[in-house]
């Protein structure tokens, strides 16, 4: 795991005269790579990086070269990730073409991949990663963001060439170099305060954008960046007649599974693991322990009744026999660490979280350099309860279409807070219309009484046409997944993972987030993921030998934050001082967001968070535009090898 930064000049001589400026780049990310750093040149690409040594700790430096006998160093590659199934693929590549290696890491592989297969290589690596290569005898940039989108890859096309990093304030640094004049994107700012994040492939600042998940991309000096998409997540239907059909869909889901938790416990150094209350956390914890035996697990709460998993946690812990560590955070802990969270996340990401996440990476950071964690399983296995919708509106279908609309808009009369509003008013929607993520911050009629620049051309459906697009044909419950693959799980679930572990020089692996795993998901039918009864049917009943009996039906709440109780006491003052000091009049109405504050302490409405989007969004602008917000980011100072 590590932070990765390129630059591609118009000549070499630029490059190398651009070397210095890419390694002070990378002091912004150093929190992703403690251990190693370097920069260096090679043609018309600058190579910066900083190295988390998590396998083959003595060799594998980066920027790595790597060739056939006859051009042994053709080709220079930066890489963030890991590849799960290095050790079979470098046998083959050995096998098929002869190919040699002088490490013991999964680097090489990538690149003797390449060189032999082409760019068709990176549909072949199990995996989470972004990497750059560099052929200098073809002079292009050859690089790819892994399925899912777990590692992030920002880029931007400035004057004087084309710049990628792992975290879009090194691009920031190297601004002046690159020939870049960033700008805020205000489109982007409205998706965030619709979604709670912002949606790949944009990002706050109009000038630098993300490679988007399962593409892959070539540029030459001075050319255009050309992408291609190699990876397009595709949902079929299993039939299942009999019960020989779901038992043996059962167990293909455990033994992938366990396969899965096995090649992500590939380390040189202790791998832990997350452990909240649900069934996704406790199977992941109960299948590494097979493979340590000392496993360590970690989990954060709230001391507030009914905002902590902490005690089931525990009792999960108990049951599969590892060593468990917890961690509590408080409202001050919350409110004094915002301004770094935000400074490491690049963009805001409004989930609330992220937080407790971060000081449990923190502490597991005092113990372990790898932990697993259970991102991911709702989106492929049907686990939100929002997917059990299109039951609860089934009714709704047979009502003709212009009396439905004429009840969504008896539903705007309806006062806030009315019990069945929302029902009314999701219902008379189609489903293009209703649903773009777990996450529905502000509606249009909401954000035009604080939003100064609201744009009524701007709608969700921007971000989400595609994925239905794609999935038309499907019935609805699979097609929001397909949605969320696109969407909330790259925006906001795999994105505060990465940044707020990496922010603590901890890499985090996400078993359910692989290839082999989504081939068997992609096959589950609707009646064994949804039921009137329980979400992620079929994964509970394929976990049913592995996890503890009491979390194997529990409702998930994973690391719930008491948001809604805190602004209206311990945060109160603390959330009134952001918005009175920020500078963002021309963009938020800021009587309207102390409005929202006040009807929130008087218990009127309760609007955490709509009010917690703009906060951390405030928090933002007063530190990457206002320059007003000064981050004291410390030096990374953990153990180097654990």
């Amino acid at each position: 795991m590590c932070g990765l930064l390129g630059l591609i000049c118009q000549n070499e001589s630029d490059a190398a005269d651009a070397r210095a400026a890419v390694q002070n780049a990378m002091r912004c990310q150093r929190h992703r790579g403690p251990d190693e750093h370097g920069a260096q040149h090679r043609g018309e690409a600058v190579f910066g990086f900083n190295r988390l040594s998590l396998i083959d700790l003595e060799h594998s430096h980066q920027p790595l070269s790597w060739g056939p006998p006859d051009e042994p160093n053709r080709y220079t590659m930066v890489f963030n990730g890991e590849i799960y199934n290095y050790l079979e693929l470098r046998a083959e590549l050995a096998d098929r073409f002869g190919a040699a290696f002088a490490t013991d890491g999964d680097g090489e592989t990538i690149l003797a991949a390449y060189h032999h297969l082409g760019p068709s290589a990176v549909g072949r690596l199990r995996g989470m990663f972004a990497f750059l290569i560099w052929d200098s005898k073809r002079k292009v940039i050859f690089g790819a963001r892994d399925p899912f989108g777990i590692k992030p890859l920002y880029y931007a096309v400035g004057a004087n060439g084309v710049v990628f990093s792992s975290e879009k304030k090194s691009i920031l640094e190297l601004a002046d170099v690159a020939g870049l004049r960033p700008s805020l994107d205000r489109t982007a700012l409205q998706h965030y305060l619709v979604l709670q994040y912002v949606p790949e492939p944009e990002s706050l600042h109009r000038e630098i954008r993300r490679i988007e998940s399962g593409t892959s991309f070539t540029v030459s000096p001075g050319g255009q960046l050309v992408t291609e998409r190699y990876f397009s997540p595709q949902f079929t239907s299993r039939p299942i007649s009999t019960p020989g059909d779901s038992a043996r869909l059962h167990h293909e889901i455990a033994e992938v599974m366990r396969d899965s938790v096995a090649k992500h416990m590939r380390a040189d150094v202790t791998v832990g693991s997350f452990l909240s209350g649900g069934i996704d956390s406790t199977a992941i914890a109960a299948l590494a322990k097979q493979h340590n035996p000392d496993l360590i697990t970690f989990t954060t709460g709230f001391e507030r009744q009914g905002y902590s998993e902490v005690d089931v946690a525990a009792e999960s812990a108990a049951a599969i026999g590892v060593k468990h560590v917890v961690r509590t955070v408080s409202a001050d802990e919350m409110m004094a660490a915002m301004p770094l969270i935000v400074w490491y996340l690049d963009d805001p990401v409004a989930d609330p979280a992220l937080v407790p996440l971060w000081f449990i990476a923190r502490e597991a950071r005092k113990h372990v350099k790898v932990v697993l964690s259970g991102e991911g399983a709702d989106e492929l296995f049907g686990g939100y309860t929002i997917y059990r919708e299109p039951l609860s509106l089934k009714a709704f279908e047979k009502v003709p279409g212009a009396l439905r609309k004429a009840m969504g808009r008896v539903s705007t009369r309806i006062p806030e807070g009315t019990r069945g509003k929302d029902l009314l008013r999701r219902g008379a929607l189609s489903l293009e219309e209703r649903y773009y993520g777990n996450a529905r911050i502000f509606r249009d009629d909401q954000l035009r009484e604080v939003l100064r620049t609201f744009d009524p051309h701007v709608g969700h459906q921007d971000i989400t046409a595609g994925p239905y697009r794609v999935s038309a044909d499907w019935d609805p419950v699979t097609r929001m997944q397909h949605v969320d693959l696109f969407t909330w799980l790259r925006g906001d679930i795999l994105v505060k993972a990465d940044r707020v572990t990496m922010a603590n020089s901890l890499e985090l692996r996400v078993p359910f987030m692989d290839p082999e795993v989504f081939k068997i998901a992609s096959q589950i039918p609707l009646e064994e993921k949804i039921t009137r009864e329980t979400t992620k049917h079929a994964l509970r009943r394929a976990l049913a030998e592995i996890v503890p009996a009491h979390v194997l039906n529990r409702r998930k709440l994973g690391f719930p934050v008491p948001l809604r109780l805190w602004l209206r006491a311990e945060m109160y003052d603390w959330a009134r001082g952001i918005v009175n000091d920020s500078k963002t009049d021309e963009l938020i109405d800021k009587r309207a967001v102390l409005r929202l504050l006040d009807e929130h302490r008087s218990e009127t409405l309760d609007h955490s968070r709509r009010i917690w989007a703009l906060l951390m969004f405030m928090i933002w602008h007063g530190i990457f535009v206002e320059n007003r917000i000064k981050v004291d980011v410390p030096e990374p100072q953990y153990p180097v090898k654990i």
